[in-house]
């Protein structure tokens, strides 16, 4: 299961890579296309960006909770 997590393969935080992982794009143009719209000021991207690295849980961090799970129900 996909799941909407910050990438370890990150410039600042991780979010432009980890959309793009998630819906399969390529990174390079999620970055872009999120840069032109922070020049542009379109929609307050940064803003955005800020709350979804706030929000968003690390890949690593996923990765803990779900091994700490199957301890705990023995898998």
């Amino acid at each position: 299961m996909k799941r909407l997590v910050r990438s370890a393969n990150r410039k600042i935080a991780g979010v432009c890579a980890g959309v793009a992982e998630f819906f399969g794009w390529d990174v390079a143009t999620v970055r872009l296309v999120w840069f032109f719209l922070a020049i542009l000021g379109v929609g307050a991207p940064v803003l955005f960006y800020l709350i979804l690295s706030i929000v968003m849980p690390a890949e690593n961090q996923v990765v803990r909770f779900e091994e700490r799970m199957n301890k705990r129900l023995g898998k």
